[in-house]
């Protein structure tokens, strides 16, 4: 059987990983407003990011758009991270599932 091949994404479309973000700028919003065209173009070109301040407080952040590539694998390790689920939150559950009331028979099913 031959050995299957992993893809790798093309270089520039995986956002890196959050600790190599690189630092953003802080722009004012009336800045961003009169210069919108050229932060874009910083953005698209240089990889540069921004966070637009308005009254000195962050509104929101522009930097380059990535899809985030999150494997199978991935998710794998984020449960095998998160602690173990506690038996009486279990139980909780199972016991509100069973009392739930019975769905009423679907008209459109025979």
């Amino acid at each position: 059987m031959p050995k299957k091949k992993t893809r790798k994404p093309p270089e520039g479309l995986v956002r890196e990983h959050p600790t190599e973000y690189r630092v953003a700028r802080k722009v004012s919003a009336t800045e961003a407003s009169r210069n919108f065209s050229e932060l874009l173009n910083r953005i698209r070109y240089r990889g540069e990011s921004f966070i637009v301040m308005r009254g000195g407080q962050p509104i929101c952040e522009l930097r380059p758009a990535a899809p985030t590539l999150f494997t199978g694998a991935d998710l794998v390790t984020l449960l095998r991270s998160l602690p173990a689920v506690d038996e009486d939150y279990l139980s909780a559950v199972e016991e509100t599932a069973r009392s739930q009331p019975a769905l009423p028979e679907s008209p459109w099913e025979p």
